[in-house]
């Protein structure tokens, strides 16, 4: 049985992600202990964000979370499947179509108009018809009120529309739970509100499960749930 296969039986289970001690070093000039024994886990419809000072290992264990990082010790299971120790092009397949990514760059390419860069995770993932994953494109931009702008380019929107098509880009392949690292970070207080709303709704209307780190102390009192980091460490 695929990877895949045995991601989407488990998917009524109810915690989307767990991870068991997990440790990372680095190794530039010398070993050192950058994450030490994180145990965590996140449910189904749970709005989690992960907080500390920069340095504390925050985006290196969501890295390790979305299987971009896989030079760790521990273990780490999406939706009850352990990930760990799993090809490179599994880990692909599973990232694709299960974890949906929003970063503080938008990351849209510029040769592309707005409908296409939302595309484009469901034309790498090629499980529908160019016609459906168009139509599933526009079904996300229209939630964000962003239709209108479909067929500009990026360079024609402001920040907070370039975040709103990241996030509809996240959601074009109906993934298990949305990483975003920083998100509102380049955002002013309106936008990154709106991008809050936007998240808890996603909560409350799909039951989607959100892992964010953030330094924005207002975002992460307003989620289910803080985790925070220091030196390299869960201490809350």
């Amino acid at each position: 049985m695929t990877l895949l296969k045995l991601l989407e039986e488990n998917n009524m289970s109810k915690v989307i992600l767990e991870t068991k001690n997990i440790n990372k070093y680095f190794y530039d000039p010398v070993k050192f202990k950058v994450l030490s024994d994180v145990n965590m886990s996140i449910n189904e419809g749970e709005f989690v964000s992960i907080v500390g000072k920069s340095g504390c290992g925050k985006s290196t264990l969501l890295y390790i979370l979305s299987t971009m990082d896989t030079d760790y010790e521990g273990e780490l299971t999406i939706n009850g499947v352990s990930l760990t120790s799993k090809t490179d092009k599994d880990l692909a397949v599973v990232r694709n179509e299960h974890i949906g990514f929003v970063f503080q760059f938008h990351y849209l390419l510029p040769e592309y108009n707005i409908l296409k860069n939302v595309m484009l995770p469901g034309i790498k993932l090629a499980k529908h018809s160019m016609q459906e994953i168009e139509h599933k494109a526009m079904e996300q931009l229209r939630k964000l009120d962003m239709s209108e702008q479909a067929l500009k380019s990026p360079n024609q929107l402001s920040g907070g529309q370039k975040q709103r098509v990241a996030i509809a880009r996240a959601l074009i392949n109906d993934p298990l739970i949305i990483m975003g690292d920083e998100p509102t970070g380049n955002l002013d207080k309106k936008n990154s509100d709106m991008v809050f709303d936007i998240f808890n709704n996603l909560v409350k209307e799909r039951n989607q499960a959100l892992l964010i780190v953030t330094h924005d102390p207002d975002f992460a009192a307003r989620t289910h749930r803080i985790i925070e980091m220091a030196d390299g460490r869960i201490i809350s």
